[in-house]
């Protein structure tokens, strides 16, 4: 009975609290949004629209953008490469992974994007220079940070195909250009520091598989002997400092 009294006690002090809050509740503010679809009644109405459809589509693509002019490719495929070398299968998990390679990217774009929201956007959100002449801007630092990367045989591939003049410079290169050039060449990088990666790894797997041979524990599955020792040497010799030390300083020291 004292449990049932209790409960019922609990009830009716809590329906006293929502009864007491409703009224403040009540009068809260909800904001409401309102879509119409009609006809437009003026040549501007149909720029500010046409300005909308822009805008929502350069949003749509900003991940690929994020993804294929900075630095994330080759961070994301160099961890992807060390957690299949250490063989820990899904750990650290995908979400780790991308959100680390995230925070890296956005740590290495700094000066570039600092140079951008100088030098395009702001003078743009002040209606110091057109819409046109702020992407030109904007895409000059994104160019010389490619350009920094990309191999000169990419670059030269996508220059024969797209069939134009051979670029004097970096600002004569077409930003259409230059971005499958710079993402074949971090391709490139990344697989050949997943090698570099995969091989202590792979001599740590050949010497336990040897080992077990030897003894004659051929039903033992290596793994299960390889990976807490892969994993205590990647610990002893403080492998995410070195992995992402030289991940970062790959970008910023050139």
């Amino acid at each position: 009975m004292t449990r049932h009294r209790l409960l019922r006690a609990l009830l009716f002090c809590g329906l006293l609290l929502l009864l007491s809050t409703a009224p403040a509740q009540s009068q809260t503010p909800i904001p409401g949004v309102n879509i119409q679809v009609g006809q437009a009644g003026s040549p501007e109405q149909v720029a500010t629209t046409l300005q909308i459809i822009a805008l929502l589509t350069v949003l749509t693509l900003a991940p690929a953008i994020l993804v294929m002019t900075t630095s994330f490719t080759r961070i994301i495929i160099v961890l992807a490469f060390l957690r299949q070398a250490l063989g820990t299968q899904q750990s650290p998990p995908n979400q780790v992974l991308i959100g680390l390679a995230l925070f890296l990217t956005f740590f290495i774009m700094e000066p570039v994007w600092r140079e951008v929201n100088q030098t395009a956007l702001r003078p743009y959100l002040d209606k110091k220079v057109s819409q046109q002449v702020a992407l030109d801007m904007a895409a000059r630092p994104l160019k010389r940070f490619m350009q920094r990367f990309v191999r000169e045989k990419d670059l030269a591939l996508f220059v024969g195909i797209a069939k134009i003049e051979r670029p004097r410079t970096i600002d004569d290169v077409p930003f259409h250009v230059i971005v499958p050039a710079y993402i074949i060449s971090e391709l490139k990088t990344a697989f050949q520091i997943g090698f570099i990666l995969y091989v202590p790894f792979l001599v740590v797997d050949l010497v336990v598989s040897s080992v077990l041979m030897a003894m004659g524990m051929m039903m033992l599955p290596p793994v299960m002997i390889s990976l807490p020792i892969k994993l205590m040497l990647f610990v002893l010799v403080d492998g995410w400092n070195l992995i992402v030390g030289a991940l970062v300083q790959s970008f910023v020291t050139r």
